[in-house]
């Protein structure tokens, strides 16, 4: 299956655009190793003191499976004031 991950903030600037697509994705792929895959691609990522995925507009747990079509968001740490 193929994936479209939408990136905001610091993930945005660590991959070096604003989308990501991956192909080939297995079925049966989960949000923990969605982001193992893209922390051995983007070592950076790993890096961050915490990263979220939100699928389908609301926050996803690690064993959550993706589906192609599903909109999947990589969320960073954000800080306010």
């Amino acid at each position: 299956m193929n994936l479209s991950i939408a990136l905001f903030g610091i993930t945005r600037e660590i991959v070096g655009r604003p989308e990501l697509q991956l192909l080939a994705v297995p079925a049966g792929q989960t949000v923990a190793g969605l982001l193992t895959q893209l922390r051995a691609q983007y070592p950076a990522l790993a890096q961050l003191s915490s990263l979220a995925v939100a699928v389908n507009n609301e926050y996803a747990e690690p064993d959550a499976l993706l589906h192609e079509r599903d909109e999947i968001a990589l969320i960073p740490p954000v800080s306010g004031g």
